[in-house]
This record gives C-alpha cells, sequence and structure tokens, in this order.
C-alpha cells in the first residue's frame, strides 16, 4: 500500500508543479500588487537607469572621462536628454572630420553630422533613422545651426518635444546640443496604437464651438475666450501631443489629438484630445 500511494504522489508532482507555475504567472508583479495606473494618456516616466546609460554615453564623448559630467552638461527634466553643453565643451568636442579640404563642404558636414548623431544617440535619446534635418542655417556671427524634427510616431510630434538642435564652427567644434527628443519611442508608439480613436475632427469642431477656451497670454495672465462661428475653426492633422503630466511630476503624457486652427482669436492654434474630446492645448 505505501508503494502504491508513493507512485500515485510521483505522477501527481508534475500536475502540481504546472499549477502552482501558471498561478506564479498570474502574481502580481511586486509584493505590493499591481500598480493602477491609467492607460491613457500614455505616460513616459523617468528613468534613474536611462539617466545613468546618458552619464555613460557623455563620458564616451569626452577626451578624458569624468567621475561626474552631468555637474557641468545640463540634462533635460523626464528623458534626460541633452540640454544644453557647457561653455567648457567647445573645447573638446567636435563633429568628425570628412574630406581633404580645410572645411567641409554641404554635402561633408551633412554627413558628418550624421555621423555624430549615431555616436550619440544615447544623450540625443532617438532612433538616428527617425530624425530629419529640416533647416541648416549660417548664423551672422559665424557659428552654422543644424535642426532636426524626431518622427518615430504615425503621427506629428506637437508640444516643446521631439526636436534636436546642433549650433557648431566652420572649425568642426560643437558649440551647443540640445535635444527634446522622446527616448523609447518604440514603446510609446505602440501603446499610441490601441488607443480607440471616439471624436472626429468635426466633433472637435462642435466641441471648441460650444466651450470656452483657456490660454495663457504673453504676460502670463489666464484667459479664456469662445470662438464667435465655427467657422473659425480649421482641422489641420492628428497628431501626437507631448505635455508635462497633470498628475505626475515625473512623468509626460502622451495624447492623440486634433490639431485646429483659429482665425481672428487670441490663439492659432488648439489642440482637442480625440480620445475624451478635452482641450489640451491652446497655443
Amino acid at each position: 500500500m505505501s508503494f502504491t500511494r508513493n507512485r500515485k504522489l510521483r505522477a501527481m508532482l508534475p500536475a502540481f508543479a504546472l499549477a502552482f507555475n501558471s498561478c506564479a504567472a498570474l502574481q502580481p508583479p511586486s509584493a505590493t500588487g499591481p500598480r493602477n495606473e491609467p492607460v491613457y494618456p500614455v505616460l513616459f516616466k523617468e528613468d534613474i537607469h536611462r539617466r545613468d546609460a546618458v552619464i555613460t554615453a557623455i563620458n564616451k564623448l569626452l577626451p578624458q572621462p569624468s567621475d561626474s559630467p552631468t555637474k557641468d552638461f545640463e540634462l533635460q527634466p523626464i528623458t534626460a536628454t541633452i540640454e544644453r553643453l557647457p561653455p567648457s565643451a567647445g573645447s573638446v568636442l567636435y563633429l568628425p572630420k570628412l574630406g581633404t579640404a580645410a572645411v567641409m563642404n554641404e554635402e561633408e558636414t551633412r554627413e558628418s553630422l550624421r555621423r555624430f548623431i549615431k555616436e550619440s544617440q544615447e544623450l540625443i535619446g532617438a532612433d538616428p533613422a527617425k530624425l530629419s534635418l529640416v533647416e541648416r542655417l549660417d548664423q551672422p556671427d559665424g557659428t552654422k545651426v543644424a535642426n532636426y524634427e524626431q518622427r518615430p510616431f504615425r503621427y506629428p510630434i506637437r508640444g516643446n518635444y521631439g526636436k534636436l538642435q546642433i549650433r557648431f564652427t566652420t572649425d568642426r567644434r560643437i558649440v551647443n546640443l540640445t535635444s527634446t527628443c522622446v527616448p523609447d519611442a518604440d514603446r510609446i508608439q505602440t501603446a499610441l496604437a490601441a488607443v480607440v480613436i471616439h471624436f472626429k475632427a468635426e466633433d472637435a469642431v462642435k466641441q471648441l464651438s460650444e466651450s470656452d477656451i483657456m490660454y495663457t497670454d504673453a504676460r502670463g495672465s489666464k484667459l479664456s475666450f469662445r470662438p464667435t462661428t465655427a467657422g473659425q475653426i480649421t482641422p489641420r492633422e492628428m497628431v501626437t501631443y507631448v505635455l508635462p503630466s497633470q498628475t505626475q511630476p515625473d512623468a509626460l503624457e502622451f495624447h492623440v489629438a486634433w490639431e485646429l486652427e483659429l482665425t481672428n482669436s487670441p490663439v492659432k492654434m488648439v489642440y482637442v484630445d480625440a480620445f475624451n474630446g478635452q482641450v489640451i492645448a491652446a497655443e
């Protein structure tokens, strides 16, 4: 009887193990249980691991590694992309040299910029393949400026994000580097693709024509107005609007929104969330 009982128990062990593993897979990811975060808007949170990776990237750019490079290099809040270079960086950071002439021509300059971006993508926070050069300017002071837009999403970015500017001199010295690009953009796009659009363009126009629009004037005063007719409002396109979270100071919010152009009004553009119809920005 004992032998039979033991043999039955051994036969049942795989089933117990399978049941235990199945239950374990259903357990919350932490001891405190699942986080009760909203599905929308999509959030990007500050990450200490990303900040550490950026510090490593800065050290790779410097001729002499620093124990604390972020004391001089200013980083953007939340995204930890480069905000500006310290004045001293102008003597140590250079674009790659191309060609045999003392000064690179325009084609060589653009290729040199492309290579620098590839080498510095951790610091910039964007996939180089999803950055587009939109403007190359020669400034009165002799410096040169290259402006890029990040285009990682189905809809173009609006708000104060998704831009890269590189300022440099004819001898390839990088005078300043500023990035408001969004890291981890593929993950965000995957989440945005699942958002159900409830408001059409005509719904957004109707929403604006029936609501007071809040805005901030040049003096910083909070004001409001209401369009007198729907004819003042022209839908342009759907966009990805990025703004600091209203509820979480260490996060950015990503909204799918309608961009609406206004005429004869205190603001030029208003953005209406395509998911819930809320006015999220007026510019």
